[in-house]
């Protein structure tokens, strides 16, 4: 029984190609980790609002709001940035 060769993934070999993975990967997890932290900004405010609002319950928010931002800005628009470079690849049948 012989086993037909398996086809070449074409992300294997180009390094743009490559590279534009490995964004595409740490886009993801800066996505994930911003969205957590905007979560734990709510999160915190509901705990102010229900119990009492202390001064750490406040740093809490608003840290979680800016590190957030932080996060989310540049993986936002990296994410659609590759999402283009890929549909134009795609279109010139690279």
């Amino acid at each position: 029984m012989t086993s037909s060769p398996q086809p070449i993934d074409p992300t294997s070999l180009d390094p743009v190609r490559q590279r534009r993975k490995r964004i595409a990967l740490w886009t993801s997890v800066a996505s994930r980790l911003g969205y957590s932290c905007f979560g734990a900004s709510i999160v915190a405010v509901a705990v102010g609002l229900l119990g009492s609002f202390t001064p750490l319950v406040g740093r809490i928010a608003t840290g979680g709001l800016i590190v957030g931002s932080i996060l989310l800005a540049p993986a936002i628009v990296l994410g659609y940035a590759i999402k283009a470079a890929e549909k134009e690849d795609r279109l010139n049948g690279v």
